[in-house]
């Protein structure tokens, strides 16, 4: 046996593909905008805005499992894959009503929450770059892999959790509310590129994967598939296009905060990141600033410390404190100091 032999049978596809009449089943069932896909669309999308709101990374992740967007995206793929028109079509008026929704119901809930604070995580989706396009790229592949096996895959999970769809549209339905555009064309470019991608990779696996076309369909001419090929690139640098030069300023801004940090410096953790886990084993913690200052040692050796300020809903008792300073001497392997302040 070659090694070519042996690679074709260990990255095959077919060895445990369901039947197509069972693909077909699940794609079509899960892209049905009706009963239960609805209600918990609903659900979802109050899940998301709440995370959003509270700035809770855990409980968007939840709305992200239980939505069904997903769905009406894999549906379309599978119209595109048989050449259905009327299932494509379908599926993609599904999904414009469910992004209409989802849309129209954050918009309302961000209008009447008191919350109104720009947290971390509706930040987080206003910035898509080229690697959020990789993401749904490998996400939607892993998808449609997943959802054409013979037995129920765990990888569905995952993959929603990775191209997230809701938070994005959610967070459009922020910036609506309160009139911030750059969170509407940011977080709407994000859902546009997932969508996209987990759209195009679907289609990819199930041309692949052979499944039968539509029988009425005739045979589509050499020129045609010529112009739909173009089509297919067009599209894709024009998707592509915005997320590489999104990425290359947050590269060159990235490279020019590095150039302009000392050595001791450098080798801080974003303080995004410590806010975040601090927050998280510390919920009266809701802001953190590091600074670095010089102290002369009982040796009389100058030495640099980093000065932790922060910003608390209530003092931190002096067991936590002590664990959390217990926490950052080892994170750091350096000298450190808390200091607190309780916010007006």
């Amino acid at each position: 046996m070659t090694v070519k032999e042996i690679l074709k049978d260990a990255f095959s596809l077919k060895s445990d593909t369901a039947d197509h009449e069972e693909i077909r089943n699940r794609l079509v069932e899960g892209g049905q905008v009706t009963g239960t896909n609805m209600c918990v669309l609903m659900l979802a999308i109050f899940i998301a805005s709440i995370g959003l709101n509270m700035n809770s990374t855990a409980v968007i992740i939840g709305a992200m499992l239980i939505s069904p967007l997903m769905g009406s995206i894999q549906a379309a793929a599978y119209g595109t894959a048989t050449a259905d028109l009327r299932l494509f079509r379908k599926s993609m008026i599904g999904l414009m009503f469910q992004v209409a929704v989802c849309l129209i119901t954050s918009t309302l809930y961000f209008l009447i929450s008191p919350i109104s604070t720009t947290t971390s995580e509706l930040l987080a989706r206003t910035q898509p770059t080229i690697w959020d396009v990789l993401i749904a790229l490998f996400g939607g592949l892993a998808g449609i892999i997943g959802i054409t096996r013979k037995e129920k895959s765990n990888v569905i999970p995952g993959v929603a959790i990775a191209t997230a769809l809701m938070p994005p549209l959610c967070t459009c339905g922020y910036g609506i509310a309160t009139g911030q555009w750059r969170f509407l064309l940011g977080a709407g470019y994000l859902f546009l590129v997932n969508s996209y991608f987990i759209f195009f990779s679907s289609a990819a696996i199930l041309l692949v994967l052979k499944v039968p076309k539509k029988k009425e369909i005739r045979e589509i001419t050499p020129e045609q598939w010529k112009r739909l090929k173009k089509a297919i690139i067009r599209n894709t640098i024009i998707m592509i296009l915005p997320s590489i030069v999104v990425a290359y300023i947050m590269v060159q801004n990235t490279n020019a905060d590095k150039e302009s940090l000392t050595g001791f410096e450098k080798e801080n953790v974003s303080i995004e990141s410590i806010t975040k886990q601090i927050r998280i084993l510390f919920p009266e913690v809701e802001k953190v600033e590091i600074s670095t200052v010089e102290f002369v040692n009982e040796q009389k050796k100058v030495e640099k410390k980093r000065v932790f300020n922060l910003t608390v809903s209530e003092e931190l008792s002096k067991e936590k404190e002590k664990i959390m300073e217990e926490w950052i001497r080892e994170l750091y392997s350096e000298p450190c100091e808390i200091c607190q302040k309780i916010k007006e």
